[in-house]
């Protein structure tokens, strides 16, 4: 700034600066610099001045302030020391600065991030009760973030349950299940229940039988591993004797913890299930109206279809009421009183009360089977509905072909709907058989080429996996429902809308192709369909180039096997290797006599719609081998288990029909086996009674012997067997303890053993089962050892067993558990059976351990079926445990075993009266291949 100055003004800037600072501040002049500038004349020039220095004018009205210090603003000198004074502002002025306008600070209140929380986990809450949808439900937890206020989470949630009905409450526990852990940590879980003790107080105020509910939820919680058992003791510690938290603490233990099965109890006091199936809903309907009619309490009736907490299911109400109704003419009245009221206090809404006339009238064809005169009372009931004000006035009963076709639209709006749902539960489940069910129940097979659309257009939109799972449903539907001209309607539907198609998937042209050529390999279609197919598409369309590109992949060389394997692999095998996979599949079954793992292998084939060659084989080859017996329990347990389906055994059964006379010729009694075969399925249900029969087009006689001759040639057979197996019924006992344990509650089978090398022996036909063996070595081997590592994860969770446990596997074939052991920790680790594999399994009988007293911290078994002496099993298990040790055993309670097994446990209390030394931690229900019971053991200390 000094550069625009005269020597003079420096001088006097000077001195003013050095004055200004020796007064004090209330002394000092408002401005000197100013006091000592020259005078600038109406010309412009400066008198007395050196040199003339030019001052411009602000033109905004106000004094020519600046900033502190000069250099305030352009043609402003800088003042030296104070720039106070007043000064006017014209916002009219061209070069008005709002920035200059006086302002004021003013205070806002900042929202409290907890109650922000507590409102948006009260939304999370209210939604979940509503959709039941547990994974959008900590999805959303996850999003809201601050997971330091996650006890307040499960405190709302809690609270806002216990308020509710079961169904609401059980929904809880399961939600606070999913989150342990992935979502909420357990230190929270903990706080979230401390949240809930100490407000135990607040809630008896609305909620009369709090206590006893907080209480359930406690136990439930520590039941489902999500709170410590050691919690309970912590939290009476720290509450007010006085207090209701303290009487919750004490109700969980006593009335819920401590008694016998408790697990189960707890689990199931609240129906042990979130969500109420449709029928369960449709049997409360039909006892409301049932007692309804019966009382004619209209607002009783009311109260209980309100109750139901399903409005979006209240036209089955009024489709029920009024079936009623036609069904009982005097219960009429009653009937259409109940609907009005419900209307009237908006109870059913208009739309339901329309949709539930509107299945009724769809339905009336089949109703008039059962109500000849229903469509006569349901015209009569429509009018009355209607001037009752309770019926929307648009409703009528369509006639004509306009009508119809509102009937029809409606119908294939319906259809699919329900079509979306069953196809995402097949891609879910993989359940072919349960797909044909339902597909059936809708009873609309005009709309199978629709239903092809929606499966190949899902599917497009998913990965590989789902696509194969596409693929082989076609060939299981075009075998047990569709037409060709079903698929190739289908597929004429799907390439006319293919340019639409490729707007949401790129490359839809491409996989359209592929599921065409798929399905000629699959012989869904053949060759000649895919002409008749682009006749029907309009030219030069993208359709007709999906339908080129398809032809010119089926020609391609090796078409076949990369067609197959177009999705990456799965069931897409060739006719021949299907069958050589089942012949082999077979063999394998002939030699190990395992009913369960060859049903197992049936299923893994994933060929759900070519089961009819197993039907085929295994009949075939019980003619051939003599191994009838061992065939038809294979065909009874597949079917009883659902592999194979009435439909695939009957094709099987008229596929060996057809092919007797070629099979007589190497199997002179062929038909006369058949016929055995055919009556043996007739008695266990394969087939229909008489249809079954007509379709296989028997005209077999059977002869009817006198009694007389019956009963002698009976008597003879029977003389015979005695004579030719006479140890069968004359053997003695192996041991008065077996029969001792039988009449506990565990039924000994002697297999007829001659001696205990015997019963090893058989033992060992399994287990020295070098097919077998392979199966467990291989594909079985990750999946179990997956499974039982899951297993013992969740007892090491518990406290029941840790990484420093010396631990042993019973019965442990080769050494799957062992491996899983050592898998989560546990290296210290072995197993015993008859048959060694080290180094994971050594050799020894689990009824003489061949190791001393004490040995081991934890043992587990899932062969106690296995047992001959499940005395000396429970007691070898009890000498070589440690004080305060851990045994775990996987029993079948009255389930089905394998032909090895020795035993049969028909409850648990026999299990637990054989350990003499030992109490029972813990008993759950389980999923463990074929056994269905855990049961937890510890060794008293002293």
């Amino acid at each position: 700034m000094e550069g625009f100055l005269t020597d003079e003004q420096r001088e006097m800037m000077k001195k003013a600066t050095q004055t200004a600072d020796d007064l004090p501040p209330s002394q000092k002049p408002h401005s000197v610099l100013l006091e000592h500038l020259p005078k600038v004349s109406a010309g412009g020039k400066a008198s007395g001045a050196s040199n003339a220095v030019k001052h411009r004018r602000s033109h905004a009205g106000r004094s020519t302030r600046s900033k502190k210090d000069g250099c305030g603003g352009k043609g402003n000198w800088g003042k030296l020391i104070d720039t106070d004074g007043d000064y006017h502002i014209d916002r009219n002025d061209p070069n008005y600065d709002s920035g200059e306008e006086p302002f004021e600070l003013v205070g806002a209140t900042l929202s409290d991030p907890l109650d922000d929380y507590k409102k948006a986990a009260a939304s999370i809450i209210n939604e979940y009760f509503s959709t039941g949808d547990v994974d959008v439900a900590a999805a959303d937890l996850i999003e809201l973030g601050s997971s330091e206020y996650h006890p307040y989470f499960i405190k709302r949630l809690v609270s806002v349950a216990m308020d509710r009905h079961d169904k609401e409450k059980e929904m809880a526990s399961v939600l606070l299940s999913a989150l342990y852990a992935d979502v909420i940590n357990p230190n929270q879980i903990r706080d979230g229940f401390v949240l809930l003790l100490e407000s135990a107080d607040d809630f008896v105020v609305d909620i009369p039988d709090a206590v006893n509910v907080l209480a359930l939820f406690l136990a439930r919680a520590v039941v489902d591993d999500i709170l410590p058992p050691a919690f309970l003791p912590r939290a009476a510690k720290a509450l007010p004797v006085t207090s209701k938290g303290y009487q919750v603490v004490q109700t969980a233990e006593k009335s819920y913890l401590s008694a016998a099965h408790h697990a189960e109890l707890v689990e199931r006091r609240w129906g042990g299930q979130t969500r109420t199936t449709v029928e369960e809903v449709k049997k409360k309907i039909a006892d409301i109206l049932n007692e309804y009619v019966e009382t004619g309490e209209t607002y009783e009736a009311c109260r209980c279809v309100r109750e139901l907490g399903v409005s979006f299911f209240h036209h089955e109400v009024v489709k029920r009421a009024l079936v009623t109704a036609m069904e009982n003419h005097a219960a009429e009245g009653l009937v259409l009183k109940l609907l009005k009221e419900a209307a009237s206090e908006n109870l059913i809404s208009s739309s339901q009360m329309v949709k539930g006339f509107s299945r009724l009238r769809e339905s009336l064809d089949d109703l008039a089977l059962d109500i000849p005169s229903a469509r006569t009372k349901f015209d009569l009931i429509v009018p009355k509905a209607v001037s009752g004000g309770w019926l929307d006035a648009s409703f009528g009963y369509p006639s004509g072909e306009c009508g119809r076709q509102q009937i029809e639209d409606e119908k294939l709006k319906r259809f699919k709907e329900d079509i979306v749902t069953i196809i995402h539960e097949y891609f879910n489940s993989d359940d072919i058989p349960e797909l044909i069910r339902s597909l059936e129940d809708l009873g609309a097979p005009e709309y199978n080429p629709i239903f092809l659309k929606k499966l190949i257009t899902l599917a497009l939109d998913r990965k590989n996996h789902e696509k194969e799972m596409a693929s082989v449903l076609l060939s299981s539907l075009h075998i047990e429902m569709f037409t060709t001209e079903d698929v190739a309607d289908g597929f004429v539907m799907l390439l006319e809308s293919a340019e639409d198609t490729a707007l949401d998937i790129l490359d839809a042209s491409n996989e359209l192709a592929l599921f065409l050529a798929r399905a000629v390999i699959d012989d869904v279609l053949a060759p000649f369909n895919l002409e008749e197919i682009c006749s029907k598409l309009r030219p030069n369309s993208s359709g007709t180039e999906t339908v080129k590109m398809a032809r010119s992949l089926i020609f391609a060389r090796h078409a076949g096997e990369r067609l197959l394997r177009c999705w990456g692999g799965g069931s897409g095998w060739a006719v021949e290797d299907a069958k050589d996979k089942i012949s082999n599949l077979l063999e394998e079954y002939e030699s190990s006599g395992l009913v369960s793992e060859a049903c197992k292998c049936i299923h893994e084939l994933g060929m759900p719609f070519f089961n009819h060659e197993v039907v085929k084989k295994a009949l075939v080859m019980g003619m051939e081998k003599k191994k009838d017996k061992m065939m038809l329990d294979l065909l009874q347990e597949s079917f009883g288990e659902g592999l194979i389906t009435t439909n695939q055994m009957t094709k099987g059964f008229t596929r060996v029909k057809d092919g007797l006379e070629d099979l007589a010729l190497d199997i002179p009694n062929a038909k006369e086996k058949f016929k055995d075969y055919v009556e043996h399925g007739k008695k266990n249900g394969w087939r229909q009674q008489e249809s079954e029969v007509s379709k296989l087009k028997m005209k077999f006689v059977i002869p009817k012997l006198p009694f007389t001759l019956s009963l002698l040639l009976s008597l003879s057979l029977l003389i015979i067997f005695l004579f030719a197996f006479p140890t069968t019924f004359l053997r003695r006992p192996l041991s008065s303890s077996v029969i001792a344990v039988a009449d506990e509650g565990i039924r000994i089978r002697h297999h007829g053993y001659s001696s205990y090398e015997a019963y090893i022996k058989h033992q060992l036909n399994k287990t020295q089962n070098p097919k077998l063996r392979k199966v467990w070595t291989t594909r079985d081997w990750d999946r179990k050892v997956r499974v039982f590592s899951t297993f013992f994860r969740r007892l090491s969770d518990r406290g029941l067993l840790s990484n420093q446990s010396k631990a042993l596997s019973i019965g442990a074939r080769v050494g799957q558990e062992v491996a899983a052991l050592r898998l989560i920790g546990v290296e210290d680790s072995v197993g015993i059976d008859l048959v060694p594999r080290p180094p994971l399994v050594v050799k020894g009988d689990f009824h003489a351990q061949p190791f001393d007293e004490e040995t081991f911290d934890f043992e587990f078994s899932n062969v106690f079926d296995h047992a001959l002496y499940p005395e000396k099993f429970v007691g070898e298990i009890e000498r070589t445990l440690k004080p305060g040790g851990v045994c775990v055993l996987h029993v079948s309670i009255s389930g089905k075993t394998d032909k090895y097994s020795a035993n049969d446990l028909f409850s648990v209390k026999p299990l637990v009266n054989l350990f003499k030394r030992s109490k029972v931690v813990e008993m759950r229900k389980i999923d463990g291949f074929g056994l269905d019971t855990e049961i937890v053991f510890r060794k008293n200390i002293n």
